[in-house]
């Protein structure tokens, strides 16, 4: 598509004015509904935007990446939504090696920095905690990519939500969460928003020795959002409406055979009711054969490029002027 064309195709015109003003995106909980539904009719106006060849509205932004561990498909979505506004990206995806962090500098300082350099920031910290002190420290606005080992990652979670709102209301949901639970960034933040809509059930499937941790379990308790802690998978596979599997990690007490127990394969799919959705935040193991892969109920493909759609529209919102 040509420059005059792309100027001609507005992404704010596509989304309308958000209900309220985002300043960062830190965490799951700061999301309200209105916000949420306003967000995701705002990614509905991003995939037409993407199909009409993007725009130039955001000709004169930059956004950096920061990323402190590595990341694939996190980094290459943001930096391909912001591309597609038309803006410009500065990036790095091993500050942690490269930094001024060897030489002491703390994250606030980097921060304080690169905002000078930069219309918006999106940070991977090997912190939990990390993106809210970049938060703290910035004059320009600051998403988290994921932070730390059991902290968040909003953006997944939202996606992840977005995939699932584009299929089926979300009120009345049943969810089954798979996977080591206890340091799952996207199970963690996706719970936090699933606690939003109104009965919901949570099912929480894991080793025991990797189930959610306490402070989700009493979020849900404190919103009176009902979950069932689970081991079996075969014991809750037929009643849900989501399948959401994510990574198993290596433990010391987790025998190789009982990682398969905690597996959608082929075996798997005729438990399932005929409807339900099979998500995965990827990448995969061993945890989601590729047998799987063609099955009508497989979104995850769909899912990893709603990201796209979803950080745009999460991009106009922090980048919209007052």
């Amino acid at each position: 598509m040509d420059r005059e064309a792309l100027t001609q195709t507005n992404p704010r015109k596509e989304a309308g004015k958000p209900t309220e003003k985002l300043r960062h995106v830190i965490e799951s909980q700061q999301f309200t509904v209105p916000m949420l539904m306003e967000l995701f009719d705002r990614s509905r106006g991003m995939e037409r935007l993407v199909a009409r060849g993007g725009s130039l509205e955001y000709q004169n932004r930059i956004m950096a990446t920061l990323f402190y561990t590595p990341s694939t498909r996190t980094r290459l979505s943001f930096e391909a939504a912001m591309h597609r506004l038309g803006g410009r990206v500065i990036s790095t995806e091993h500050a942690r090696a490269f930094s001024s962090e060897i030489e002491g500098e703390d994250v606030e300082d980097t921060i304080k920095i690169i905002g000078s350099y930069s219309d918006v920031i999106v940070i991977r910290h090997h912190e939990e905690g990390g993106a809210k002190r970049a938060a703290h420290a910035s004059s320009v606005p600051v998403i988290n990519a994921g932070d730390g080992e059991g902290g968040q990652h909003p953006t997944q979670a939202l996606l992840d939500l977005y995939t699932i709102y584009r299929e089926r209301p979300l009120d009345g949901l049943s969810v089954a969460i798979i996977g080591a639970l206890d340091k799952g960034r996207t199970a963690r933040s996706l719970a936090y928003l699933l606690a939003k809509f109104e009965r919901v059930k949570i099912f929480f499937v894991s080793p025991p020795e990797q189930q959610m941790k306490q402070d989700i379990l009493d979020y849900l308790n404190e919103h009176a959002v009902l979950y069932e802690m689970e081991s079996d998978i075969d014991r809750v596979i037929g009643e849900v409406d989501v399948v959401y599997q994510t990574r198993i990690r290596p433990h010391p007490h987790l025998e190789s055979a009982s990682v398969h127990q905690f597996a959608i394969h082929s075996a798997t799919l005729p438990k399932m009711k005929p409807d339900a959705l099979i998500l995965h935040p990827l990448p995969r193991t061993v945890e989601l054969d590729r047998s799987v892969d063609q099955d009508p109920r497989a979104l995850y493909f769909r899912q990893a490029m709603n990201g796209l759609f979803v950080r745009m529209a999460l991009l106009t919102m922090l980048l919209e002027k007052d």
